[in-house]
């Protein structure tokens, strides 16, 4: 079979057989399908959309194109979580170690930030010694001992998805559902976990800016997951405004660590126990969310989940001494305050340009290749439905240099000010099917 003629048949509308899948992923990996040709036929998905068994078919060709994690060594099992992506999302920093300090097997792969959207192997990085590469023989005897650990994802995972990507990145076709679905679940399917909980982010911060793409991105995830026999569910979050309020790679590690003695943001700690709860319910640790939800509430007053996240930062080679000495962590050379410039209520916060804010202090990078400063970042002092007076501050700004007017102003762009008070959705929906 040609390729053009399968570009052909996308392009007026048809629909394509697992044959004609398998070929073009198989060629396109091995290189004898051209990135023109790829190209366009990107662009013929993103116009003429994808039925759902072949999204599934995509999903699972490209979950195999490269190596598969074999994680048939651990016992119980795997739950691992994704988010879409988002400004300030610790949860994972928080999740891993409290959900494995009730005895769920946590086997974690994780990646990198790029532009506004912060990377969780980047945030670990900005722990003192911390190994974010592990062989693979190493990440399954941590999990068997500790219940948990988190390494970045392999090269050659999904390397389909991994060329597919980088060229979606540069051809405007990166917000298509059927090319979201199918590069995520490719990883998590290849992962080798046996339960997944997703978390679908929606909003100005996400990638799907309202409510029904996102509904129909998470269906159809877990659609893809459930006939990949594994066990998957997704929450629907907002991403109006950035989850927590620290935003940057040292400054994460810090709320994460509050978080997990308690002393969290209201709504991440509320995200962490929703996501949580689902994922302890997977591992077939709770028969209820209810009865998860008070295991890992428990285990936060008790000192529990502070230490598992110790002995996660031991087993990876970091220094554990941060939890109680946070001040080790990279810190900024200078600190700067956005004061209001009225009297009201925060209405509006657009996640996405807050996040490039930090992105232009160094928090983030603009390309694959560019190094990232762990010390600098910012921490939210209000956030939507919070009052505040004419010269309080909005924002502290935690920066390496001198000048950050350009910083303030994206700021002062993009939290808007109103008279009256907004009550912000943090949970959406819960899907199963």
């Amino acid at each position: 079979m040609r390729m053009v003629d399968l570009i052909k048949k996308k392009r007026d509308g048809g629909t394509l057989s697992e044959a004609e899948i398998k070929h073009i992923i198989a060629g396109y990996t091995s290189g004898e399908i051209t990135d023109y040709q790829m190209s366009a036929f990107l662009m013929s998905v993103y116009f003429e959309d994808m039925t759902d068994e072949e999204i599934t078919c995509l999903t699972m060709e490209m979950s195999q194109s490269g190596d598969v994690i074999d994680l048939s060594d651990i016992k119980g099992v795997k739950v691992d979580k994704h988010s879409t992506g988002g400004v300030g999302d610790t949860t994972t920093l928080v999740l891993a170690p409290l959900v494995a300090s009730v005895g769920a097997a946590v086997a974690k792969m994780s990646g990198r930030g790029l532009g506004h959207t912060g990377g969780t192997i980047d945030k670990l990085e900005a722990i003192p010694g911390f190994q974010v590469e592990i062989p693979n023989d190493d990440f399954i005897r941590l999990v068997n001992e500790s219940y948990v650990a988190v390494t970045g994802q392999s090269g050659d995972l999904a390397p389909a998805d991994k060329k597919i990507y980088a060229l979606r990145d540069v051809t405007a076709t990166v917000d298509s559902i059927p090319l979201i679905a199918s590069s995520i679940m490719s990883k998590k399917i290849a992962s080798g976990a046996d339960a997944i909980v997703l978390d679908v982010t929606t909003g100005d911060g996400a990638f799907m800016k309202n409510i029904e793409d996102a509904e129909r991105l998470a269906h159809t995830m877990v659609r893809i997951g459930k006939l990949a026999n594994r066990q998957t569910m997704a929450i629907i979050s907002d991403m109006s405004q950035p989850l927590g309020n620290a935003i940057g790679n040292a400054n994460e590690i810090k709320e994460a660590i509050d978080a997990l003695k308690g002393d969290g943001p209201e709504d991440l700690m509320e995200m962490v126990y929703t996501l949580g709860s689902q994922m302890v319910v997977l591992a077939k640790k709770a028969d209820t969310l209810e009865e998860a939800r008070a295991m890992l509430e428990e285990n936060v007053k008790n000192g529990k989940a502070t230490d598992k996240f110790k002995e996660m930062i031991r087993n990876q080679g970091g220094d554990d001494s941060v939890v109680d000495h946070p001040e080790k962590l990279p810190q900024a050379k200078y600190v700067f305050e956005v004061p209001s410039k009225e009297t009201g209520v925060v209405s509006k916060m657009v996640a996405d340009q807050i996040g490039i804010a930090a992105m232009l202090l160094g928090a983030g990078r603009r390309t694959k290749e560019e190094p990232i400063d762990y010390a600098v970042g910012l921490y939210l002092n209000k956030k939507v439905g919070d009052a505040v007076k004419e010269g309080e501050s909005l924002v502290t700004i935690y920066a390496n240099r001198e000048d950050v007017e350009d910083v303030k102003q994206v700021l002062y762009d993009n939290i808007e000010i109103g008279k009256e008070g907004v009550e912000p959705t943090l949970i959406h929906k819960v899907i199963t099917e």
